[in-house]
């Protein structure tokens, strides 16, 4: 059992990893790299921690796994599972409509099938579609771990890891981030898209069994698009305390700036003064 994990059980891993790396590097993948310009503060955008809700819903259940994947537990705490979920709406992704995803407990979700895949070969390393926010070795088997949580209403799901641990059976840090993915009816207000990513601390990428972590989306097929340091350690660094927004191309959606440039205040404060002046003269008269 991976709770038990031995050092010649990691040197296995770390030997399946390479050849799974050298797998990808042979497929002639079409990839799309993001600026990490795309990415903007998160911190008191929607919620004062970084998330888009902190109406988290309830926690999995997984239905399936890989090892300690814990099927069925209902306190959610597991390694490598993940959970089977019906949407009630339809999802368009890469050119394919599905209604219903797996939540995979590694920080992703995928379509056709659970990812128990703990070593993030990118996004495009894996035979399913797969959105992942951060696809890491998630370990939530520690009591001083969170969970992960899913809200699914009648046009969004919203899945958060939230406050989750690392493998093996690590809870001392923890890492906070959001999935939010809307249906293909679901019409966006300015600034926002069908697909988001949020993150609150990021604590923790590296692993007792891997230093790497992929942030994008994959079509299961070696094509995806990632955020420029997605596979590069560091990748923590840049997407702590960051949110960014897709639309259904998976094209970036620049946020609204909600605080107005100082020419633009200037311009107000003029006008305000103006209208006041304008109100006192017709008093006069």
């Amino acid at each position: 059992m991976r709770f038990f994990a031995t050092k010649s059980i990691l040197i296995a891993k770390a030997a399946a990893a390479t050849a799974l790396f050298a797998a990808v590097g042979a497929a002639q993948a079409d990839v799309i790299t993001l600026p990490n310009t795309a990415l903007a503060s998160s911190t008191g955008k929607y919620t004062p921690n970084g998330y888009y809700t902190n109406n988290l819903g309830a926690n999995i259940v997984t239905t399936g796994g890989g090892s300690s994947a814990n099927v069925g537990q209902l306190d959610g705490r597991n390694d490598d599972g993940f959970m089977a979920l019906n949407l009630g709406f339809n999802v368009t992704f890469f050119g394919q409509t599905y209604n219903s995803l797996y939540v995979n407990n590694n920080g992703s979700v995928s379509f056709n099938d659970g990812i128990p895949n703990y070593v993030p070969t990118g996004v495009t390393g894996v035979s399913a579609p797969i959105i992942s926010p951060f696809f890491g070795d998630v370990d939530t088997r520690n009591a001083n771990s969170g969970v992960v949580h899913t809200n699914l209403t009648a046009d969004q799901l919203v899945v958060t890891w939230d406050n989750v641990g690392y493998f093996n059976n690590h809870g001392d840090t923890t890492n906070s981030f959001q999935l939010v993915l809307r249906s293909d009816a679901y019409v966006p207000v300015v600034g926002e898209g069908k697909i988001g990513f949020f993150y609150g601390n990021m604590g923790w990428e590296g692993t007792d069994t891997n230093d790497l972590v992929a942030v994008g989306f994959g079509n299961g097929n070696g094509d995806g698009q990632v955020i420029a340091g997605s596979l590069i350690p560091g990748v923590k660094d840049i997407v702590k305390n960051k949110f960014v927004w897709f639309d259904a191309k998976l094209d970036t959606v620049p946020p609204v700036n909600n605080v107005p440039e100082p020419s633009a205040l200037a311009l107000t404060m003029i006008g305000l003064l103006g209208a006041g002046a304008a109100a006192r003269r017709k008093r006069k008269n």
